[in-house]
C-alpha cells in the first residue's frame, strides 16, 4: 500500500445520508425486490467512479485465484462489479436481520468447539471477525435471542451514516471506540468481560496508528494486519475465537472456531507471539475467502506492494 493512497480510516464516507435513509425505508416498506433496481444503479455509480476501489478488488481477486482452489470460480463477466453487488446485498441483509426478516432457521452452524453453548455463561470472550461476509447477522440474532451481550470494537468515525440507519432499524448498537487502548478503555473492557459480555473486533483492518501492525502472508503476498486483537487478548487474558458468516444462496453459513484458550506474552516475546497469531488468523481468513470468493468487502489497497 503506497503512502499516496492514504489510510482507509481517513477516507470520507461516501453516499448521501438522505438517499441511504430513503433506500432503507423503501426496503422496509416495499421489500428488497422492489428496491433492487435502485440498488443496482447506486452500485453502478460507485463502481464507475471508484477507480481506487475497483483496482483494490481486482488485485484481491487476482491473488485469490492464484492462491488455491476456490469453492466456486470467480465470474468470467464483470467479476469486480459482481463483488460490488454482493456488498450491496450484504447491506440490505443487515437491515433485514435487525427487522426480524432473517431468523435462526436460515443459519447453518459450524461450531466444532461448542462456542455457542458458552455464550452467556461465565466470563466473556473475544470474537475476531473480518470484512468477509456479514457477521452482523450473528450479532443481531444473538441480541434478539437475549443469549448474549456483544460489544463491537470499532473506529466509530467510520461509516457513521450506516450506523445510524441500523439504529433506526432497531439495532441498538453497542459500538466502542478503541483507537487508543488506554487505561480507561482497558478497564471498561475488562469489566464487560467479567459481566459475561463478549467483545468482537475485526482482525483485517489496519488501525489509525499505522505502526501497530504486523506483516503476514495473506493469499501469497505480504500484507499488514493489526496487532490490536492479539494485544487485547494478551492483556485481558480470555479465550479468543474466530467468527465468519457468509451467504450461500438464501442461507447463511456461520463458522465459529476456537483460536486459543488464552494468548500470553511478555514484553520480550510479544512481537513473536503476535506475529504467530496474526498469521494463523490470516491463514483462516484466506481459507474462508476461497469458500466465498466475492464476499471479502475490502475496498482499499491491502498488500504492501499495491500501488
Amino acid at each position: 500500500m503506497s503512502a499516496a493512497d492514504g489510510h482507509w480510516a481517513g477516507q470520507a464516507e461516501r453516499g448521501s445520508p438522505a438517499l441511504m435513509r430513503l433506500t432503507a425505508w423503501a426496503a422496509r416498506t416495499l421489500g428488497r425486490r422492489a428496491v433492487a433496481p435502485v440498488v443496482w444503479l447506486v452500485v453502478l455509480y460507485f463502481y464507475a467512479f471508484g477507480a481506487r476501489a475497483r483496482r483494490a478488488i481486482a488485485q484481491y481477486q487476482r491473488r485469490l485465484a492464484r492462491s488455491g482452489e476456490l469453492a466456486a470460480p470467480l465470474p468470467r463477466a464483470f467479476p469486480v462489479y459482481r463483488q460490488y453487488l454482493a456488498f450491496a446485498g450484504a447491506m440490505l441483509d443487515k437491515l433485514d436481520v435487525w427487522q426480524g426478516k432473517i431468523t435462526m432457521a436460515r443459519l447453518d452452524m459450524e461450531d466444532p468447539d461448542g462456542l455457542h453453548a458458552q455464550m452467556g455463561r461465565g466470563r466473556g470472550q473475544i470474537l475476531v471477525g473480518s470484512h468477509l461476509g456479514n457477521i452482523e447477522i450473528c450479532r443481531a440474532l444473538a441480541e434478539q435471542s437475549g443469549a448474549l451481550r456483544l460489544n463491537v470494537l470499532v473506529h466509530s468515525k467510520h461509516a457513521v451514516h450506516f450506523g445510524r440507519l441500523l439504529n433506526e432499524a432497531g439495532g441498538g448498537l453497542r459500538m466502542i471506540q478503541v483507537s487508543e487502548l488506554d487505561a480507561p478503555v482497558m478497564l471498561d473492557l475488562a469489566q464487560r468481560l467479567e459481566r459475561g459480555e463478549w467483545l468482537a473486533i475485526a482482525g483485517d483492518r489496519v488501525p489509525l496508528q499505522g505502526d501497530r501492525t504486523i506483516p503476514v502472508d495473506f493469499l501469497g503476498a505480504a500484507a499488514l494486519l493489526p496487532q490490536g486483537p492479539w494485544l487485547l487478548a494478551g492483556l485481558l487474558r480470555c479465550p479468543v475465537n474466530l467468527l465468519f458468516c457468509t451467504r450461500h444462496g438464501t442461507r447463511y453459513r456461520v463458522s465459529m472456531e476456537r483460536l486459543s484458550d488464552g494468548i500470553e506474552w511478555t514484553r520480550a516475546t510479544r512481537q513473536a507471539h503476535i506475529a504467530g497469531w496474526a498469521q494463523r488468523y490470516a491463514d483462516r481468513l484466506a481459507a474462508h475467502c476461497r469458500q466465498a470468493p466475492l464476499q471479502w468487502f475490502n475496498f482499499y489497497p491491502f498488500w504492501k506492494d499495491d500501488a
